[in-house]
């Protein structure tokens, strides 16, 4: 079923079903951001967020941005401006609830990889929620417990992230406290 299917830039034309695959998946666990967030994230860094095309609509996306190590974004904010770092948050990725299942998931986080890669990030960050962490581990994200997280993001959500090959070392230790968090415009 994944055929015809490809990965591609997001377009202005892709927000409205990037927004409802968003709402079906996190609404139910209380985490929606909202279409001007996820706007305002893939402004930060488009050329990191991509759309899974099936022709007639969104059947997926990542959206990932630039962000310092042991830190993620605020769900209740948007994002003002990109952070420099060396270190690629994957925020979201989504697929289609009648697609899951076909390694599309997949396709997009290695799709993202190689993107990092060829822009010399170091690592791909993460926060698990939902679950999912099993689904983060199984693709080498190492879980970091002690990072604390803002509220909003559920009890059972969990950072983690992963070295990409040959670009960083083993996975460093978090920080006994995050930094204060930058100032960020509202969504």
């Amino acid at each position: 079923m994944s055929a015809g299917l490809r990965i591609r830039a997001i377009a202005d034309a892709d927000w409205d079903g990037i927004a409802a695959l968003e709402a079906a998946v996190y609404t139910p666990l209380g985490l929606s951001e909202g279409r001007a967030a996820l706007e305002s994230r893939a402004a930060s860094s488009p050329g990191t967020c991509f759309v899974l095309d099936g022709g007639r609509g969104a059947a997926g996306y990542v959206l990932a941005l630039p962000y310092p190590l042991f830190q993620c974004p605020d769900l209740t904010l948007g994002e003002a401006s990109a952070f420099p770092s060396r270190n690629l948050h994957l925020h979201d990725l989504v697929i289609a609830e009648h697609l899951r299942g076909g390694g599309l998931a997949r396709r997009l986080l290695r799709h993202l990889s190689a993107t990092a890669r060829s822009l010399t990030y170091e690592r791909i960050s993460l926060v698990a929620v939902g679950g999912s962490d099993t689904f983060w581990a199984a693709h080498g994200f190492a879980a970091h417990p002690d990072v604390p997280l803002p509220d909003g993001y559920g009890a059972d959500a969990l950072y983690m992230s992963k070295a990409l090959p040959g670009t960083a070392p083993r996975a460093p230790h978090a920080p006994p406290a995050p930094p204060a968090p930058r100032e960020r415009q509202r969504g």
